[in-house]
């Protein structure tokens, strides 16, 4: 399940022995056995709940990095991986080389 919290997704990652996973598996056994629910008092919590930032389905993630390729291929004239292997060499730069070519005097949004 993912929730938007400050306009970011986030996955919600729950350890199966946090208090919520503890309630949630008590109320299925309360509502299936019609017994009586204790609560949580019996119970100390091992795990944790938490948000982890969503990043999207996986075929998203995989079309940046195709774009990423191609876009890197046509800089490079390469119309295939072997004639990028050819074509491509990395270069050692600076920070101060680094620190320009990244975006600056600007705000992100």
């Amino acid at each position: 399940m993912t929730v938007i919290r400050n306009g970011r997704k986030y996955k919600i990652s729950r350890g199966m022995a946090s208090s919520p996973a503890n309630l949630s598996r008590k109320q299925l056994d309360e509502k299936s056995k019609q017994g009586k629910f204790e609560g949580l008092d019996d119970y100390v919590a091992e795990g944790v709940e938490g948000l982890a930032p969503y990043k999207g389905q996986v075929i998203e993630l995989v079309n940046q990095l195709v774009g990423g390729l191609r876009s890197g291929m046509s800089y490079s004239n390469a119309r295939n991986l072997a004639e990028l292997r050819e074509n491509v060499s990395f270069r050692r730069i600076t920070q101060a080389g680094l620190k320009e070519s990244l975006p600056h005097d600007i705000e992100l949004l």
